[in-house]
Order: C-alpha cells, then structure tokens, then sequence
C-alpha cells in the first residue's frame, strides 16, 4: 500500500479498520455494522450501477439485499491505496474478493472517505466496481 504521507499512520490505520468492518459486515451479511459506517449524506454506488444517494437510500437497498445475499464463502476486502486528499479526506482503492468453492469474484471500490470531528472516518462518496476478465 502507498500513500502520500507518513504523517497519516493513525489515520490510514483507522481507515484500514473501517475497510476491515466492512469486510467484517459483508462476510456476517450484518446491515447495522455496514450502515454503521456510513456519512448521512453519503453517496453509493453498487456494483452495477445503482446510484443510492443518503443514508435512507443506502440504508433501504443494504436491508433489502445484504441479509437475503445467496452467497456462500469467503470475502475478503484489502486496502491497497490511500490518497489524501486534505488531511480530512482520504480517497482509498480497495480490493475486494468473493471467494466460494465453486466460484470467484473481484471488485475494485473507491472510497472517499470523511474524517468527522469525533475522529472517526466515515464512507462518503463510494463506487463499487466489477472486476470483468476476458
């Protein structure tokens, strides 16, 4: 992983921990953990291209979706880029694999993410992406 920084160390730790609950919520199929993450304002992107704008819509898609997901097996999700954008915004490139016995997937998110005055870092501006191989 690089950065532009080492001054960050706190903060992309913090930010690394965020990526590991999201791993953590999608592996248990838990919407409040995922949700939990989440900016009010924030704005979702799915994989396929559903844009969900506020934590309402975010939050109705996850609860419709997260709990019924068929599948069975390992997710994994690595950071592997952090950008600061200001000391307050980070823009952070993921990996993300679905991992069964049959069957493998990987996406590529973006995240931008928001630290709030509280400390923590929050999901904001997030695109998830398919990865396609030929």
């Amino acid at each position: 992983m690089t950065t532009n920084s080492t001054a960050y160390a706190a903060d992309i730790e913090a930010i690394k921990q965020v990526v590991a609950t999201v791993e953590h919520s999608q592996q248990h199929k838990d919407p409040d953990e995922f949700l939990a993450l989440f900016h009010p304002d924030a704005v979702w992107t799915t994989a396929h291209g559903k844009v969900l704008i506020g934590f309402e819509a975010i939050s109705e898609f996850t609860w419709r979706v997260l709990p019924a997901a068929d599948w069975d097996g390992k997710v994994s999700y690595e950071v592997i880029h952090v950008l600061f954008i200001r000391p307050d915004v980070a823009a952070v490139k993921v990996r993300q694999r679905y991992l069964s016995p049959d069957n493998e997937s990987e996406g590529a998110p973006l995240y931008v993410m928001a630290k709030q005055d509280d400390g923590r870092w929050l999901l904001t501006a997030c695109q998830n992406t398919v990865v396609v191989t030929d």
